[in-house]
């Protein structure tokens, strides 16, 4: 077992599933097994969410197997053979978390945090292994060392063997990185995949070359590989995806308004949603839905069928009217059977459409669905396309909830930031190597700041960024750091290197009362930056402190 981690966002899922199946074992009771099986389910969903390939491939291979051994309710209490099978893959599991998980405390002490209060609030946050192992031909060597250079910048360790070689490394790299650039894997190269992936279970396994055929992709993905990327993309893709894995965030809580007036379907309903930590609000009745809707924001709304007063299909018709919740999702629950009267509730404004009684694994896997992809339409429209941050409307939106959310006496620091010269750099190269030093800078913020702050993208070439808990003063220590490592950055491009710099102003609260104020002191803080030269960062003065 995997002891006390509880700031994971796995380890009460992991408890939980262990908990329902010593309670299967002592009693044998079928809504015991379901109550594990949806257990494991929701592992799955959460080790998905932390990009973890290898223990997501363990959860699924329980789920199959619990799936084929615990679904059919005659078959209770299955035979000794079966427990002790379905025990092994909970052990291999439980072995797995823990020796990750000890081997994550080994990188705390890590460098890369500038400030006391830095690494305290990164200790808050589940740490993934830095190092990354690349494994190339004898084409692929220039392109490997390449990446070495650019990720070592990020703070990541580079391991860098031929395909022959075995790697000198005991313990699971973030990444394993294969490149084959002249051909699809040979069967030699398949096989060495296969064995590296028993070996680095929780390690993505990238794959990197040519153009592939569906068939190529295939045979890399039953070897093992997460993802193939094709070479002539490798700077921007293989970076953002190895930033991203160990820059997961906690995920946003689900919230589900349950419109269902039977109570034995909604404790049902309820029961199955939260062990996937999903939060539910219930009414018994659709005319108290905008009542509802007032004080208790949703990202789906579960609608009973036949319910007194007016019907579902009646609720999401007035619902679709109304432009607040014209494309909330809407996932009927009936026992209707009826077709044609299924078509229609989807044709006039639902989203899903599942039967009583319903199963608690597809209940939750359609609500999650649902819920991502409202998220993801959400987000497309806050997100800059070219970096990944959020754009400039967004970004002070979410500022200022930061700002309002902030416990009393916390300071919180808004920086502003500006690619010094990028005009020359835009009419000197080309628009498409503005655009590199644009994403690389964003990598970069990405890779050194916590995943509790704020990067967006302002507008151009300029960045806003917010860190909560940390003073004006406090940021222009953390941000400098980050100047003088970009400064250093050499990006490549077709046509050779070049090097750029930023400039830099900071601000904070309580020094400043609003978002607005802040922002602005911030950036009159860069102009006085670029004025005394660029490549600096200043910071803002407070009136107390200016010298008269």
């Amino acid at each position: 077992m995997m002891g006390t981690i509880v700031k994971d966002s796995f380890s009460e899922r992991l408890a939980a599933m262990n908990s329902h199946w010593e309670g299967y074992l002592l009693e044998g009771k079928f809504e015991q097994s379901i109550e594990f099986i949806v257990a494991v389910n929701s592992l799955v969903d959460s080790f998905n969410r932390l990009r973890m390939s290898g223990l997501v491939r363990l959860c699924e291979g329980l789920e199959s197997e619990a799936f084929a051994k615990l679904s059919t309710e005659s078959a209770h209490p299955i035979s000794n053979d079966d427990q002790e099978s379905i025990q092994k893959k909970i052990d291999t599991l439980n072995s797995t978390v823990e020796s990750m998980f000890l081997s994550q405390e080994a990188c705390r002490h890590q460098e890369g945090w500038h400030s006391k209060a830095y690494i305290d609030a990164k200790d808050d946050q589940w740490i993934k292994p830095r190092n990354v192992l690349v494994v190339a031909d004898n084409h692929g060597f220039d392109v490997a060392n390449e990446l070495k250079t650019q990720l070592s910048f990020f703070g990541f360790k580079i391991e860098i063997i031929a395909w022959e070689d075995q790697p000198a490394i005991d313990s699971a790299p973030l990444a394993v990185i294969f490149m084959s650039v002249n051909s699809d894997a040979t069967e030699q190269q398949l096989a060495l995949i296969a064995q590296l992936h028993q070996q680095f279970f929780s390690s993505q396994m990238l794959y990197l070359g040519e153009p592939l055929k569906p068939e190529s992709i295939v045979k890399l993905m039953r070897a093992g590989v997460d993802a193939t990327i094709p070479i002539k993309n490798h700077s921007t893709m293989v970076l953002s995806r190895i930033l991203d894995l160990v820059q997961t965030a906690p995920q946003e809580k689900s919230h589900v308004l349950v419109v269902e007036d039977s109570r034995v379907a909604l404790a049902s309903i309820e029961r199955t949603l939260a062990q996937y930590d999903i939060d539910t609000f219930s009414i018994n009745s659709p005319d108290k839905l905008f009542d509802a809707l007032e004080i208790y924001t949703p990202d789906l709304i579960l609608m009973d069928m036949h319910m007194p007063k007016f019907n579902g299909v009646e609720a999401t018709r007035v619902l679709r009217q109304t432009e607040a919740y014209a494309t909330i999702p809407i996932v009927y629950l009936s026992a209707e059977t009826e077709v044609s009267m299924q078509v229609e509730a989807l044709r006039l404004g639902g989203d899903q459409f599942l039967m009583k009684p319903f199963n608690p694994v597809l209940l939750a896997a359609v609500v999650e669905a649902k819920i991502s992809r409202f998220r993801e339409m959400q987000r497309s429209t806050q997100i800059d396309g070219l970096t990944g941050l959020l754009n400039h409307a967004s970004s002070k939106t979410k500022l200022a909830a930061m700002l309002r959310d902030l416990s009393v006496g916390q300071e919180m620091a808004i920086i502003m930031l500006d690619i010094d010269h990028f005009k020359s750099i835009n009419d000197s190269y080309g628009h498409p190597v503005g655009d590199l030093v644009i994403r690389t800078l964003a990598y970069l913020l990405k890779g050194r700041l916590r995943s509790i702050d704020l990067i967006g993208r302002y507008g151009g070439e300029e960045y806003i960024i917010g860190l909560p808990g940390v003073g004006a003063s406090q940021a222009a220590v953390i941000i400098d750091k980050i100047r003088q490592d970009f400064a250093r950055f050499t990006h490549h491009y077709a046509g050779g290197v070049i090097h750029a710099t930023f400039s830099a102003g900071t601000a904070a609260y309580p020094d400043l009362g609003s978002v607005f104020e802040i922002i602005e002191a911030a950036d009159n803080a860069l102009l006085q930056a670029k004025r005394l030269g660029r490549n600096r960062v200043e910071q803002h003065q407070p009136r107390s402190q200016e010298v008269v």
